[in-house]
């Protein structure tokens, strides 16, 4: 297969080079371009409730992109799909996907500036959530598009022994659900997330142990805002703390902090018609009364504080735990980072924060390494959730979860283990999430209060090459979504393919794959397995 490496040396000369070529870890960049165009003969069947059976044809074109140097890095893979069916039950579509996360020095050592992005089809379930993935059928009532994107500079300066750090993150996220998600026959339709805005900054000055103080001492404070567009509903997060660092040894140390935080949640109401009965506008979401008063659905402030352990043994080992008081009750957080050699990984990331939709996706987007390989379905195209990389957490998954538009309290634990032997490379990420929901009383979001939506999700991979001219792969996701809303009951979305890829001349290849989703609900009528084969041909540039 034909690929691109450039090394560029400073700013001066670029010099093309074979691709087996390495970055030699001094200051070369080394950039990665590979277009493609695909045109694919695609049938999927539904096996059931019903028997249907339609055809189309793929055609794409798209493009994965790797840059890595001294003091900038990155990757993306974006991809724009056209589907054109041949009768009236498949209509034609037009997709766009992607996911892209990078940083750049402004000054080295100093101001980066760092962002990412998403582009994803999914399906919407009768209980609100979404997965990563999505159904071989094309179209289908409960099909959604989501879009997300952040991105802001970080400041690391020193006055004297002193460190300063400070950072700014601006965010978007976006649901084009359709136009209305209804989880049963006569029932109401889910208030699907819109969209939001997401602002964050902090900064911290410390001392490092052993400076002025045989301890660390430091002192911070956070911001944190998102406005979504449902109901007009606002987080703001305010807090300042201080903190100490108690070496206990070579590699550990005890840490804490105490502080204080004012956290608040306000929504404004429905626009109700003479019967007191909120408006549903035209794309299935509550219409915003803008003249109604701004009413709190949660407001605590006083005194937050936390301990811990930070224990890093080596340049491969991190590990840190942390318990303490947050959101007016005892809270957890921590994380394990461990490379037992450069080819893999091990990660673990327990979390507990107070956000919207579009706060977790954007969070989920900085979590993700820089250097990574899109892992997408061989026969919808789509994002399957998860990334191929040896560098830190690399899922999505957990993020998804719920699209309903009320903010949450989401708790939850996600794990990864990524490895690459030869040509061999496999990965496998597990992970839970536990939202409870915040809402104002007296809105049309009510009744949400209190409700809670957990799920469990799985994703696994493995690819490889059996000779030069070939490769294959193998993906399988799970997710199971239990739900706390009345008449919306619980479901698992199963998902598996296989895909095989023959190159027949330079840059050209054959390909075949084979794709399986299955959705079961506890709602009747709302069961869904599909198959999918797909041939064709596809080009690297």
């Amino acid at each position: 297969m034909k690929r691109y490496h450039l090394f560029i040396a400073g700013a001066v000369a670029v010099v093309a080079v074979p691709a087996h070529a390495q970055d030699r870890g001094d200051s070369r960049k080394v950039v990665r371009i590979d277009p493609y165009i695909e045109a694919n003969q695609v049938v999927a069947v539904e096996l059931s409730p019903g028997s249907d059976t339609v055809t189309y044809t793929q055609v794409a074109t798209g493009v994965d992109v790797s840059v890595q140097g001294r003091n900038n890095g990155g990757s993306a893979s974006i991809r724009y799909e056209r589907n054109f069916g041949y009768d009236s039950s498949v209509a034609d579509t037009a997709t766009l996907s992607g996911l892209a996360r990078g940083y750049a020095s402004v000054v080295p050592n100093a101001v980066q500036v760092e962002g990412g992005a998403l582009a994803s089809r999914t399906r919407i379930t009768d209980n609100g959530s979404a997965s990563s993935g999505t159904s071989s059928l094309q179209g289908g009532p409960n099909e959604s598009r989501i879009y997300s994107a952040y991105a802001g500079p970080t400041v690391h300066t020193s006055a004297g022994d002193a460190e300063i750090n400070a950072n700014y993150r601006i965010g978007y996220t976006r649901v084009e659900a359709p136009d209305a998600v209804v989880t049963a026959p006569g029932a109401a339709p889910v208030d699907v997330f819109d969209d939001s805005v997401v602002q964050s900054a902090g900064v911290h000055v410390g001392l490092r142990p052993g400076t002025a103080l045989p301890v660390g001492v430091g002192v911070g404070g956070g911001f944190y805002q998102e406005d979504i567009g449902n109901l007009d509903q606002r987080v703001r997060d305010l807090n300042v703390r201080a903190d100490v660092t108690v070496p206990l040894g070579p590699n550990l140390a005890a840490v804490g902090g105490v502080g204080y935080e004012d956290v608040e949640v306000s929504a404004r109401d429905a626009v109700r018609d003479a019967a007191g009965v909120p408006l549903v506008g035209a794309d299935g979401r509550l219409v915003t009364d803008k003249s109604s008063p701004r009413r709190l659905a949660y407001d605590t402030s006083g005194i937050i504080w936390d301990v811990g352990v930070v224990w890093r043994p080596s340049s491969r080992t991190a590990a840190e735990a942390h318990i303490g008081r947050r959101y007016d009750s005892t809270t957890y957080y921590g994380s394990f980072a461990w490379a037992p050699d450069s080819r893999s990984s091990v990660n673990l990331a327990v979390y507990d924060a107070v956000q919207g939709f579009g706060g977790t996706l954007n969070n989920a987007l900085r979590n993700l390494p820089t250097e990574f390989a899109a892992i997408r379905n061989p026969v919808t195209g789509q994002i399957d959730g998860c990334v191929a990389s040896t560098q830190g957490g690399n899922c999505l998954n957990g993020a998804f979860g719920s699209v309903r538009s009320a903010v949450f309290r989401s708790r939850g634990v996600a794990a990864s283990y990524n490895a690459t032997n030869g040509r061999l490379s496999s990965g496998i990420g597990v992970g839970y999430d536990r939202r409870t929901f915040i809402a104002a009383p007296g809105t049309a979001l009510a009744a949400a209060n209190g409700v809670v939506d957990q799920s469990y999700w799985l994703a696994t991979y493995v690819s490889g090459q059996f000779g030069p001219r070939d490769s294959w792969s193998l993906n399988g996701r799970a997710q199971r979504f239990l739900s706390g809303f009345a008449g919306s009951g619980d479901a698992t979305v199963l998902g598996a393919s296989a895909a095989y890829r023959r190159y027949l001349l330079d840059g050209l290849s054959a390909n075949a794959a084979l794709n399986l989703d299955s959705l079961d609900s506890d709602v009747a009528g709302q069961d869904l397995t599909t198959a999918a084969a797909l041939l064709g041909l596809r080009y690297d540039f």
